[in-house]
């Protein structure tokens, strides 16, 4: 096994670049690169400040404000008396980082988890839209699922994703429907990969007469339409999803910083 890059072998590499990086950012970068490798995997401790000081040869201060951006990012979680652990969508407050659809009355954790019927998972050719989205080439194989999520047995939203065929390579309809937990967990568990952020595109719309009928309400009814593209490490696409929800007792909530 080759041994641990430190700071001091990063740092011609670093300097190559026009501008300038602080000490801390370069073992951030560091630390992102176990991560993106599966050095740790999602849900495992880190190890701790004064080992990764050690590893890298530098403060334990400089580790210390590394791992607080990662931490700020939601890309590792400290836990009190017990260390730094890689972030995971199983934890409980985190499931449901990238659902923003509130009840109108109470929450998310009193509403429970949501029913998922999902109606198709196949593989497919890429059309130009989505490969663009997911950075392939059109025609490569991508998985195409879709499913209608319900809360309290109401069908509320309506979904089409995504994913690159070779990660998600025998992903089939029942490992989604059977899976107990949030989707993006299972994408960790039983995939290796892991969704670190993702971006939005919200506009309402009319639902037409599939939607309609998939989400139980009147041709015509509005709905509000968000597109997602979801990334792991490095900035890498790993799905795109499309979702329609019903807002006539939900809204879409998001809490700006």
């Amino acid at each position: 096994m080759p041994p641990n890059p430190s700071a001091a072998d990063a740092a011609p590499e670093m300097q190559a670049t026009p501008a300038f990086s602080p000490l801390y950012q370069q073992i951030k970068g560091l630390i992102l690169q176990s991560l993106q490798s599966g050095e740790w995997k999602p849900g495992e401790a880190i190890p701790s400040e004064m080992d990764l000081a050690a590893r890298f040869r530098v403060s334990q201060g400089t580790v210390r404000k590394a791992i607080d951006e990662l931490a700020a990012e939601n890309l590792v979680m400290r836990r009190q008396g017990k260390g730094t652990f890689v972030a995971t969508h199983a934890e409980q407050h985190v499931q449901y980082r990238f659902l923003k659809l509130v009840p109108d009355a109470g929450d998310l954790d009193s509403e429970g988890p949501a029913q998922r019927t999902v109606l198709e998972c196949r593989r497919v050719r890429a059309p130009a839209e989505v490969a663009r989205a997911l950075a392939l080439r059109t025609g490569d194989a991508v998985v195409q699922a879709r499913r209608v999520l319900a809360f309290g047995g109401v069908p509320t939203i309506v979904e089409d994703l995504w994913l690159p065929g070779n990660a998600f390579k025998g992903l089939s309809a029942e490992q989604m429907a059977d899976f107990q937990g949030p989707t993006y967990a299972m994408f960790e568990l039983e995939f290796g990969i892991r969704m670190v952020r993702a971006q939005e595109k919200i506009r309402a719309v009319a639902a037409d007469a599939q939607q309609a009928q998939l989400l139980k309400v009147a041709p015509g009814t509005p709905l509000l339409s968000v597109e997602r593209v979801a990334y792991t490490y490095n900035d890498t696409p790993m799905e795109l999803r499309r979702g329609l929800y019903r807002t006539d007792t939900h809204h879409y909530r998001n809490e700006l910083s």
